[in-house]
Formats: C-alpha cells, sequence, structure tokens
C-alpha cells in the first residue's frame, strides 16, 4: 500500500515522502496513529501541491541567501578593542562581537553561530571571516580590528 508520511519513521522515510507499506502495518499502525495517510488520488494531489509549494519556498530563500551573500561581501566590519604593542590585543575577538558589530555597524543580524571562526582573533589587522548564509551559501566577510 503506498503512503505519505506526516511523521520521519525510522526505517522507512521522511516527513512528506511517498512510500511503500505493508498493508497491515499502514491500517493498524501508521493511519491510526497519524504518522501517514493513504496516497488516494485527491492525497496524491495535495500532497504535489504541497511539494510546489515548498521547493518554490526553497527556491525563494536561497535567491534572498545569495543576495544576503553579495551585500555581506561588499561589508567591512570594524571592531575597536584593548591591545598592547606589536598588534596584539589584551583579550579576543569573538563570533559574538562580529554578529553585534554586523548588526550595531550595518543592520545585518546574523546569528553567532553561522559565523565560523577557527580561533578567536587576537591580533589587530584585516581578517577574513565565513559566514555561513544559507545551508550551501557561504559569504566572506572582511573584519578589521583597531586598538583603542
Amino acid at each position: 500500500m503506498k503512503v505519505i508520511l506526516l511523521k520521519e519513521v525510522k526505517g522507512m522515510g521522511k516527513e512528506g515522502d511517498l512510500v511503500n507499506s505493508k498493508d497491515g502495518y499502514a491500517r493498524n499502525y501508521l493511519i491510526p496513529r497519524n504518522i501517514a495517510i493513504e496516497a488516494t488520488p485527491e492525497n496524491l494531489r495535495k500532497w504535489e501541491e504541497a511539494k510546489k509549494q515548498e521547493a518554490a519556498k526553497k527556491k525563494k530563500e536561497l535567491e534572498e541567501a545569495n543576495q544576503l551573500k553579495a551585500r555581506i561581501e561588499k561589508l567591512t566590519v570594524t571592531i575597536r578593542a584593548k591591545g598592547g604593542t606589536g598588534g596584539r590585543l589584551f583579550g579576543s575577538i569573538t563570533s559574538q562581537d562580529i554578529a553585534n558589530g554586523l548588526k550595531d555597524q550595518h543592520s545585518i543580524d546574523i546569528d553567532k553561530r553561522k559565523i565560523e571562526l577557527k580561533d578567536n582573533i587576537k591580533n589587530t589587522g584585516i581578517t577574513q571571516v565565513e559566514v555561513k548564509v544559507y545551508p550551501e551559501v557561504s559569504a566572506s566577510l572582511k573584519v578589521d580590528v583597531t586598538t583603542e
């Protein structure tokens, strides 16, 4: 029996998948627990429409992410920190500092977890930082660290 999954089922598929199931398993377990619905022509039509809407939504999000990437790559975030001689900082610049600087200076709200720093920035100067804008879209942001 063909069913459309409403929730993820281990060993069978993810939410929204059209899968083959044994008749008894579908009638006695999946359908009564609202884990799946039978793939009738009406349900298949609704499922295909939902898939089209989801694909259009993902396409729009990807376009917005590419626009944000282009905008971020043109920017430079300037962060002032206390430092000593030789360009060394007393503390370090973290991804939270970069996210705050991006929000304050350019009104772009990015979560600190999406800013990928291998190590915190401990020296003055310009550093390139990767920003995950969307799962497959990354932007390169310039961070200019200066001493007070």
